[in-house]
């Protein structure tokens, strides 16, 4: 059972259900006041100022500490109590509650985001906590489907806020360490792929395999480098406007840009490159991921990727649970630790970690650049058709990962793997 809010807030509710409509039913009327008294215990804990739509302020911050202004307490609660974290971030596009920084409201949280809940109640975590959907496991069948409702929704939504590189993953700035001194977004996109492909030895004369192509970029650097590259995606989107980017660049004759899934891959490669793809493999396929790469590099060949990563123990922990990010941003999508990525390869192929480098600091730096050119397209995202919830939930996607990068809690390697004995 549910109440209509459409009236009030112009929701489209065939596109937004879980956004136009608060929850009314049994499980929400009974958790909204525990919802509401677990927030209030942890926001008194928590550096920061909540503002109550009466005016009151609470919470443990002073007057130097972000502030978070909830505008519908019931209605927060509602949605907070029904579905916990995935609530919380429905919330903020309802608009039930807002922040004028709101990384540096999430980045408090993400700090404190394994002990906000009590011990007591994490034991019922199992229960409580919806796991991640079947139709949405990343096997052959499925897969497609997840990557297209993300990166399928539109090339011209993603040239408003990416730099001329078409780059979607973490810059590497230069020495300036976590100073923003303004260099170029795409200098250090670029300076991020050129690391990769040297570490990947690809030079004159290499067979590269490109496993998740983005819209081609590292593509086009590795031929430019005389490499010859076989890309592979799901985004018939990403497909499309590589294959144009490639041919404008002149390296049609070296670039062959596939659609198909990176377990058919067949052939041998010197080098095996990929960027931020391992998040959207599934901790299931995590095995099938690497056991392919080992299938198909050449004697001597190298893999360096690139990955997003969690501390190993909140890994465990969430590994079977479906959350706002899976629901609205990536459908089936999870990430790995560094400790998970080496026993894998340790126990199931012949590869083997030998090099990584943390660059957590300058993902955080990306995402601000990212966001910032979003907000400053908001008129022109409107035009494409993506309406304000849309504009909502695409700002609180950018800075909820900055916020994790920033707090430490999320991170981004370089990883380089060969096999045992081939260095």
């Amino acid at each position: 059972m549910t109440t209509v809010i459409r009236s009030k807030s112009g929701v489209d509710t065939a596109v937004w259900p879980g956004i136009a409509y608060v929850p009314s039913g049994t499980k929400a009327k009974v958790a909204a006041p525990v919802a509401d008294f677990l927030f209030r215990r942890a926001v008194g804990m928590l550096p920061v100022r909540v503002r109550m739509n009466d005016g009151k302020v609470i919470g443990g911050g002073d007057d130097s500490s972000p502030m978070m202004t909830i505008k519908r307490p019931a209605d927060f609660a509602a949605r907070v109590g029904e579905s916990g974290l995935i609530g919380f971030g429905e919330a903020y596009m309802a608009g039930d509650w807002d922040a004028d920084d709101l990384t540096a409201v999430l980045e408090v949280f993400a700090t404190r985001m394994a002990s906000l809940i009590p011990k007591s109640l994490q034991r019922l975590r199992s229960l409580y906590v919806p796991k991640p959907p079947r139709a949405e496991r990343n096997t052959t069948k499925n897969t497609r489907s997840n990557i297209s409702r993300h990166y399928d929704l539109s090339n011209e939504l993603f040239e408003l806020f990416l730099d001329e590189t078409m780059t979607y993953s973490s810059a590497l700035f230069g020495a300036s360490g976590t100073v923003d001194d303004g260099e170029s977004l795409d200098d250090a996109q670029r300076r991020k792929i050129d690391r990769l492909l040297d570490l990947g030895r690809v030079g004159e004369g290499s067979r590269v395999l490109e496993i998740g192509t983005g819209w081609g970029e590292l593509a086009i650097r590795a031929a430019a480098r005389g490499a010859t590259v076989r890309s592979v995606t799901l985004s018939s989107e990403q497909q499309e406007l590589a294959a144009k980017r490639v041919a404008a660049a002149g390296y049609s004759d070296r670039v062959q840009v596939d659609l198909l899934d990176y377990r058919l891959v067949d052939g041998e490669y010197d080098a095996v490159v990929s960027v931020e793809m391992i998040e959207a493999v599934g901790h299931e396929y995590w095995g099938t991921y690497f056991e392919t790469i080992d299938r198909i590099l050449a004697p001597g060949g190298r893999v360096a990727i690139q990955a997003i990563t969690m501390p190993h123990d909140r890994m465990l922990a969430t590994r079977n649970t479906y959350t706002w990010v899976h629901k609205y941003i990536f459908p089936g999508g999870f990430l790995p630790s560094i400790r998970v990525i080496e026993e894998v390869t340790e126990t199931r192929t012949s590869l083997r970690v030998r090099e990584r480098l943390s660059m957590g600091d300058h993902y955080a730096r990306t995402l601000r650049r990212w966001d910032e050119s979003f907000q400053a397209h908001q008129s022109e995202t409107a035009e494409l058709g993506f309406d304000r919830v849309f504009g909502r939930m695409w700002h609180f996607y950018l800075c909820y990962s900055e916020a994790g990068f920033r707090s430490g809690y999320l991170d981004v390697q370089q990883i380089v793997l060969d096999r045992r004995g081939e260095r």
